[in-house]
């Protein structure tokens, strides 16, 4: 009916079964890509075994360089960090759900740029929920696989330089620049992005081994660190940003963090963490000011310490910064994960690995690179293959694997980026399966635009799409005559083969001039396979019972309720699918969707 549209869910069980069938074939492809890889390690270790390298071998055990405590904090943590982000994006509702609970709330509040940014990021995901969701999940997979299983070399610097990429691409789409550039953004809050912690980690772990060798790159993460977190207390005690007060008295006008707070413990989660929240609701209502106060303080004395040239006052910042992390992460920030759309545990976890790496950088550090022999092994004096020993082996072909389920998740994310026609498993979705059949279509004789007598019988030879419209209507029709439209584009030279044809449907509004006014508002005057048709009430009526459509007058006597119905007619005069053509809620990703669905089936009759 005109108006009604589809809102849809994102616990939509359509495309909840097509996402999760997408992650099983796609791991089934990756199951049998590690297989490969697995006898191929097998194979390599048999002639390693069979050529008897002992001098390679030996050295191979020998020759280690160590790395140095502060990057194995890093790339333990975040490899850690991504995996559990890729499993987070794994819950069903993630396709439907992400940009509707998550990216769109993040960028309100921006500016217009930020905005049009993040939405160019949101069509895409909109267009392609299944592909978006299920490319997310493998590429965050990979990395953090990626990271685990690559201590060193340059297996562990594509990591890193893939962590960083990725980061960068969910910081400014999927967090809008973890809203540095919205008013009323806070520490507390996780400003300026967790992903950016995540690309400043990728930076850290893509620099050569050399310079972690001293505790200079330590002291200046030390820095950086503590400048950030003099910046955000300074930003933390602005008046205007709403963090000094709790809710004074019977007043509902609460601070910033009062709302923040007090909307998470509605989260779904245990209760025992909404006790916790609703705690410390009820002490910031009570005290904001001095809540406020005493987190301005922590940040800003916390700073200092880190910039200290001492390690023993730096050990006393880092030790303050990882608890007050992890209180804002419990108490403020609601652990980031539960709701079914949290994507990852949010921004202090990842702040408090960097400034704990960045301190043990400065006080354990491997000193200048230096390869060992274990004693009375003899100096290589080969270079030694890379397939000369096992734990070798075995991280290479770890390390293929991880790179194997960055590329599953990538190459259909990429495709689909530059693909602007919605899957049809959305239309599917709205409209359900179309029903499927093989009879001779209702004959009918009426009359196009022009004057000109038309009938199904003068479509003989060429596939036929069929649907109602309604020429006064201002909600579904338009929005199918495009759907219309936008399938015979897609069809290319296929669409010579093609008509597309539309009957009137309201009893009041029968003449061709309203045909012709319908057509110029919607573009489809010079279409030349495109039939608006009309006729008499009575062959109208005929042709709207035989084809099943339901036609309700409105008590506003303008344009009436009908069913959105599309019929796919083959060459010989039958009808081979019927279509519910609701083209939902009327978003862009919806009516393309259903153009895409009427194209599918176009061809698949043409074929």
């Amino acid at each position: 009916m005109p108006g009604m549209g589809s809102n849809l869910r994102i616990d939509d069980p359509t495309i909840v079964s097509a996402f999760r069938t997408a992650l099983v074939h796609q791991g089934i492809i990756l199951l049998i890509i590690a297989g490969i890889f697995l006898i191929a390690f097998n194979v390599l270790n048999v002639v390693s075994y069979r050529r008897g390298d002992a001098h390679a071998d030996a050295a191979a055990v020998g020759a280690t360089v160590i790395e140095a405590p502060g990057r194995r904090i890093l790339r333990y943590g975040f490899g850690s960090l991504w995996i559990l982000d890729g499993l987070l994006q794994g819950q069903h509702s993630m396709p439907l759900g992400m940009t509707a609970n998550v990216i769109t709330p993040s960028a309100q509040g921006s500016p217009q740029w930020v905005q049009h940014l993040v939405g160019l990021g949101v069509s895409i995901w909109n267009f392609h929920p299944v592909t978006a969701a299920a490319a997310t999940v493998w590429i965050q997979l990979g990395i953090g696989v990626l990271l685990l299983v690559a201590p060193r070399g340059r297996w562990s610097q594509l990591a890193a330089l893939v962590s960083v990429g990725w980061g960068l691409l969910v910081w400014s789409f999927g967090e809008s620049f973890g809203g540095i550039f919205a008013s009323g953004s806070s520490w507390l809050f996780g400003e300026p992005g967790a992903a950016l912690f995540y690309v400043g980690a990728g930076l850290l772990l893509a620099l050569p081994d050399r310079n972690w060798s001293t505790p200079q790159l330590g002291r200046r993460v030390l820095r950086i660190m503590g400048t950030f977190f003099v910046i955000m207390g300074v930003i933390q005690a602005l008046p205007g940003n709403g963090f000094w007060q709790g809710r004074v008295g019977t007043n509902p006008l609460a601070g910033n963090l009062v709302t923040m707070t007090s909307s998470m413990s509605q989260t779904p989660q245990p209760h025992l963490f909404v006790t916790w929240i609703n705690w410390f609701t009820a002490l910031d209502s009570a005290h904001g000011w001095a809540v406020n106060l005493l987190v301005v303080l922590a940040l800003i004395s916390i700073g200092i310490a880190l910039w200290s040239r001492r390690p023993s006052v730096n050990k006393y910042g880092v030790l303050a910064a990882d608890v007050l992390c992890l209180a804002v992460w419990v108490l403020v920030q609601d652990f980031g994960f539960f709701g079914g759309v949290g994507t990852d545990p949010n921004s202090m976890i990842p702040i408090a690995l960097v400034v704990s790496a960045g301190f043990v950088a400065t006080v354990r550090f491997p000193g200048p690179v230096v390869l060992t022999t274990p004693e009375g092994a003899p100096t290589p004096t080969v270079s030694t293959p890379w397939y000369a020993t096992t734990p070798t082996l075995a991280k290479v072909f770890g390390a293929l694997t991880a790179s194997a389920m960055v590329l599953v998740g990538a190459v259909p994310m990429v495709a689909a980026s530059v693909n602007s026609t919605a899957d049809p498993i959305i239309a599917q979705s709205i409209d359900g399966s179309p029903g499927v059949v093989n009879r001779p279509a209702p004959a009918f004789t009426l009359q196009d635009a022009t004057g000109k007598t038309v009938s199904l019988a003068s479509f003989r030879g060429k596939v036929v799409a069929l649907t109602f419209l309604d020429p006064v209507c201002v909600t579904d029709c338009p929005l199918l005559a495009q759907e219309f439209n936008a399938a015979n584009r897609m069809l290319g030279g296929s669409a010579k083969n093609v008509d597309f044809v539309a009957v009137v449907a309201n009893p009041l509004y029968l003449n061709r001039s309203y045909l012709q006014s319908f057509n110029r508002q919607e573009g489809l005057q010079n279409v030349r396979n495109w039939y608006y048709l009309t006729g008499s009430l009575t062959s109208l009526s005929a042709i709207w019972r035989n084809y099943g459509v339901q036609i309700v007058n409105s008590p506003t006597g303008a344009m009436v309720g009908h069913n959105d119905v599309a019929y796919v007619i083959d060459r010989s005069g039958r009808e081979r699918y019927i279509v519910n053509a609701n083209p939902g809620t009327g978003q862009s990703f919806e009516t393309s969707s259903l153009a895409g669905v009427l194209d599918g089936y176009i061809k698949s009759v043409l074929s």
